[in-house]
């Protein structure tokens, strides 16, 4: 195993360094959990094109020693499509946020996941539109306040990884930064995965949600907060758990984040069915040649 240091001279643009992100931002650690998955497989820099859309988490590709793109906000899916299917033998691993994800890119999202695209998509989930401010976003937790909601806000939550499984992705898994282990291994997971693959992250956003003093206290509600999926978690319809339905207006709005391996199972990719499809097309054209 690599130190942290063996590993920011081989995948990291040390000249960029440090990074642009807020002090206890999560995309820090994020970036450090795909690095890691990326060098406990051995997936060669030269096999690797990372997309990002518009965002906090979208600068992510810019500090890694690898090609990458930076697209126009929620199409950062669509470009990582192109790029597959252009050359199916390449990593294509898409770096976005739940407001670049889950609103604008929301379509790209679920057909990439009905194609069964093989790209694997991380999603730093900060709750909020941290870039611009702090807006309400499709994941803020229904009860919080923003300043687009300064009195609350009264719409339900996305649950990314419950769409993702609904839509039919074969590889879903949902930590949070606290997970360290676990999200390393989902990324290992979903890069191996024929195809689409979705982790979602839940990260912390310093300067646009204050309900906590400092980092650690983030982390430890990451650990101390989270309910690990199973078959006895019915409340897959929200991305929190509450105990009844006004819990999250009389001010503790942060319920039990559901976290853990959603789905793990295998099916056809796009490039595997596209492949029979050219070959029974071919074998049609040759007996009909033939004729």
């Amino acid at each position: 195993m690599r130190s942290s240091t063996e590993l920011r001279q081989k995948y990291l643009r040390e000249e960029l360094l440090p990074t642009l992100f807020c002090s206890g931002c999560g995309n820090g650690q994020i970036l450090n959990y795909t690095i890691r998955a990326i060098d406990d497989l051995n997936i060669s820099q030269d096999n690797l094109v990372f997309v990002s859309g518009i965002g906090c988490s979208s600068r992510l590709p810019a500090y890694i020693e690898a090609d990458g793109i930076h697209t126009t906000h929620g199409r950062a899916i669509a470009f990582a499509t192109g790029i597959k299917i252009t050359n199916p033998d390449l990593n294509v691993i898409v770096f976005t946020g739940d407001g670049d994800l889950a609103a604008i890119g929301l379509n790209h999202f679920l057909q990439a996941v009905r194609r069964n695209i093989g790209i694997t998509v991380i999603c730093v989930n900060n709750e909020t539109y941290g870039m611009t401010g702090g807006q309400l976003s499709p994941t803020t937790p229904v009860g919080y306040p923003t300043i687009t909601s300064p009195y609350q806000n009264i719409e339900f939550a996305f649950n990314l990884s419950f769409l993702a499984k609904a839509a039919g992705a074969p590889y879903v898994a949902r930590w949070t930064t606290a997970n360290s282990r676990q999200v390393i291994n989902s990324i290992k997971k979903g890069l191996q995965k024929k195809g689409f693959s979705f982790i979602e992250i839940i990260s912390p956003c310093p300067v646009s949600k204050k309900q906590f003093k400092n980092p650690k206290d983030y982390l430890n509600f990451f650990l101390n907060e989270t309910v690990r999926y199973s078959s006895n978690v019915n409340n897959e319809t929200s991305a929190r758990m509450f105990k009844d339905l006004n819990e999250c207006f009389t001010g503790d709005y942060l319920g039990k984040i559901i976290i853990g391996e959603i789905v793990d199972v295998e099916k056809p990719s796009f490039h595997e069915l596209y492949k029979q499809l050219k070959e029974r097309s071919l074998n049609e054209f040759w007996k009909n040649k033939a004729k």
